[in-house]
This record gives structure tokens, sequence and C-alpha cells, in this order.
């Protein structure tokens, strides 16, 4: 079957049909970078990887753009508050530029942990300045944009069809329910060039044919999207929170300059939740990757457990649903050591396979149903129906590492025993030798080895 897609502009399921027979440019929104990114942050990325590895198997050639926005996102997104990253610099005593390399790197780090493709380029914001400038000019020159005291900002009552990616006339979106009005004209308006205060000095402003400033969050994209990929191009993706206010935004400033909208199709993953709030750094709710791999969760445990649920429904986490998840993938691997290597020679095994090798590709490629692509891998490496080959043919899709992990699994150590370790540990650094030996006869009851290190209690199931 042809790879469907449900794309958020049309808000339908369609079938994929590239600008350019068997190419394609797809362009992810990437991180801010003023701080680690959580787990909520990292679905989005693994989801996209899935993407790429989905539209390689169907055979096409991809080129993989993401930005980096290293300035410009605001704490506000009403276009008010805070510079992310110069608020990260004054929260660490850094300056904006260490800030932005920092945790860019620690981003970096977490897509290779997480078994993520390196994007086919990766373009920081700060090292496009001209281009948005470029942009701005443009729209200024037809007639879409107005300066007050703030910077410059687009006026969203030219563009007839403002919103039409979040579903929302525009009219709505100058209810009054969004922002409030300040400097600007419209609600919606929304800020292409912020001017630096004029009684200090910003780390990152740069001089422009309106005043020294900065550039907005959405002009980056619109400049850099268009730079590497032209216009249009096949794929956006984004988190459902860029829907109606950082795509909208895009759309618009595009549609505007250059008369065309960025990009046919637009794929937003949902939310991770914690209860029932979405996982957010405003909110204080977040856990990182290497909160996991404390508890003694693999990063690529993690990613299982994102493919178990399609990406566009709500995921919420658990400590007992990611101990599941590593349990799975543990036993995945174990299993995959007992196949056959390649396939018999029988005709009748051959068949099997590629029966089983059009289930998954009419799965995965079924607007990217990863929990039915699973089930699929699963059931054959349990009854044995597929080879080490064909599995690791579906691996290039799953990214699980299967083939490297199979004869090493990590044995997955269950969340009450891990809390029993912790507990240990610190009675130890306290010299708390009776609390110590109380806590290692629990971990002996439950059927423990246990063994002191430098690097604490290490435990392994008799």
């Amino acid at each position: 079957m042809p790879l469907q897609l449900f794309n958020t502009l049309t808000r339908r399921l369609e079938s994929f049909k590239p600008l350019k027979d068997k190419k394609v440019g797809l362009y992810a929104c990437g991180p801010t970078v003023y701080d680690y990114a959580h787990i909520g942050n990292l679905r989005s990325y693994i989801i996209w990887d899935i993407l790429h590895r989905t539209l390689e198997y169907n055979g096409y050639k991809v080129k993989h753009v993401m930005n980096i926005t290293d300035v410009g996102h605001l704490t506000s997104n009403a276009d008010e508050g805070e510079d992310k990253i110069e608020k990260g610099a004054a929260r660490e005593h850094k300056s904006a530029w260490e800030i932005a390399d920092f945790y860019t790197k620690a981003f970096m780090k977490n897509m290779a942990e997480l078994n993520i493709h390196k994007p086919d380029v990766i373009c920081r914001a700060t090292g496009h300045i001209k281009e948005q400038i470029k942009l701005i000019k443009k729209l200024e020159k037809k007639g879409f944009t107005y300066i007050n005291a703030e910077g410059v900002y687009f006026d969203t009552s030219k563009l007839p069809d403002y919103g039409e990616l979040a579903g929302l006339k525009n009219q709505d979106l100058r209810s009054g329910i969004r922002v409030a009005i300040g400097g600007k004209r419209h609600n919606a308006d929304f800020a292409l060039w912020k001017f630096s205060p004029k009684l200090k000095k910003r780390q990152m402003e740069w001089n422009s044919p309106w005043g020294v400033g900065f550039p907005g969050w959405h002009i980056e994209c619109s400049a850099m999207s268009a730079k590497y990929l032209g216009l249009p191009f096949d794929i956006h993706c984004g988190g459902i929170d860029h829907i109606p206010v950082h795509h909208t935004n895009e759309i618009a400033q595009t549609e505007a300059a250059e008369g065309v909208v960025p990009a046919r199709y637009w794929v937003h993953n949902e939310f991770l939740n914690m209860g029932e709030e979405k996982m957010a750094k405003s909110a204080g709710n977040f856990i990182t990757l290497d909160t996991l791999k404390e508890k003694n969760i693999s990063p690529l445990a993690y990613r299982f457990f994102i493919l178990q649920t399609h990406y566009r429904k709500q995921l919420t986490f658990s400590w007992m649903a990611l101990e599941a998840a590593q349990n799975g993938l543990d036993h995945l691997c174990l299993a995959a050591a007992s196949l056959d290597k390649k396939s018999s020679l029988s005709m009748h095994s051959v068949e099997i396979e590629e029966k089983i090798k059009e289930k998954f590709l009419k799965a995965i490629s079924d607007d990217m149903d990863t929990p039915a692509a699973l089930a699929i891998v699963w059931e054959a490496v349990k009854e044995k129906k597929i080879s080490q080959k064909i599995l690791f043919e579906f691996d290039k899709v799953l990214g699980l590492k299967i083939k490297e992990n199979m004869d090493k699994p990590v044995q997955s150590i269950p969340i009450s025993a891990r809390a029993l370790i912790d507990e240990r540990d610190t009675a130890r650094a306290a010299k708390n030798w009776k609390k110590s030996d109380e806590l290692r006869d629990e971990l002996i009851k439950l059927g423990y080895t246990v063994m002191d290190t430098p690097k604490g209690t290490k435990i392994t199931k008799n």
C-alpha cells in the first residue's frame, strides 16, 4: 500500500506523493537550547526519526533538516518576557553563547543515545540572521509589516486565510482570547524582529534596517527551511503545541512573502503527559533521559515505550510502564538470539516471511502505526516465523538496535528493588551500617545477590 500520512493542514489521511520522484524534503522543528530536553520533548524526535526511516523503507531518499533555536524564543507565545537563552544564561551565570552550545551538545548526545538519525542539515538561528532579515524586508516591501515600540510585527489582518492550519478563522484569532494587545494592532500579530531594550544590552543582538535587536522565533524556521529545501517542500513536522502559533505563523510569513504554503504535508505528534498535564519545563514536571538511566531504564527502552503508542495519541508516563518496556525490549533481544540467521531454503518458510514483510510494511506505512508493526514483529519472533535477517530489516525502521544487543540484553531491575538500592547507598554514605544491613537482607529476600562496589550497591538475580 502507498504511504499514508495524516495531514494537519487538510485534517485527513492522505497518500504521500513527493514533489520530486523518490526524493523527500523533511523539516522538523528542533529544540530551544536553554535547558536539557525532557523526555516529552524527545518523543517528538523519536517520531520524526521513525518517519525518516519509514520513508527510506519505502524507497525514498530523504533530506532531513532540523533547526536549533538559539535566539528569539521568548518565555511567552505573546512575544513577551525574556529570551529563553538569555534567561538560561542568567540562571547559570554563563554567557548566552555558552548556554546555547552546552545544551545543543547535550541534546545531540540524547539523540545518539536514542538511536535517532542525525539530520542531514542542522541549522542554528544565530547562523542565519542575514536570511531572516532578507525575508522580513520582503514582507515589508509587500505591505505585511508595521513597526511599534517593541519591534517589527506581522499584520495578520492582511492575510485572509491566517489560522487555517489551526482550524481557526481570522476573526476568532482576534477575539481577545489569545494575548493582550499591548503595542500590536491585533491580538494575533507577531514579532518578526524585536528591538533590544534601550537601557540594557543583550548578549545576542544584531544590526538591522530597523534597529539593533534580534529575530522573532517564527521567522527563523521560514527562512532556514526555504534555504535548505526550497519552496514548497514535502513535509513539516512538530508537536501539536506548534499548531496554533508557531506553525500558523510560519505559514503566514511564507505565504505572504512567497505566495505558497511552505510544506504540503504537516505532521504533528501528541503530548507525553505526567498525570493529567503535559510534560513541560514551564510546569516543572519534566524528566530527562539521564533520570531514566539512573533508574536503570535504557534510552532504547524509552524508544520502545514510545513506539507502543501511536504518535497521534496522548501517552501517559509511569515508571511501571517504563519498567515493562525495558522488560519487553530485553525479551525481544533474547528471542532474537534464538532465531535462524537466514531464511531456510524451503519455499514454505520464504512465503511466510514474505507475508510477514507485507504486513509490516502495511502497518508502518499506515500513518506510522508503530504499535501494529511491533505486534507483528513480536508475534513473528516469538513463533520463529522469521529469520534474524528479516528482523534486522524491520529494525532499520524501529531503530531498537536489536542486532547489537541480542547477545547482551540488559537485565531489568524492578523499581521496588531500585528504590531499596538507592536507600541502601544513602545509608552506607551516612555510615548507617545497621540500616544498610537491613536493606541488604530485604534485597536477598527478593531473590538477589548483593555486592558492594566502589560505585555503590550492585545486585544480580539468583
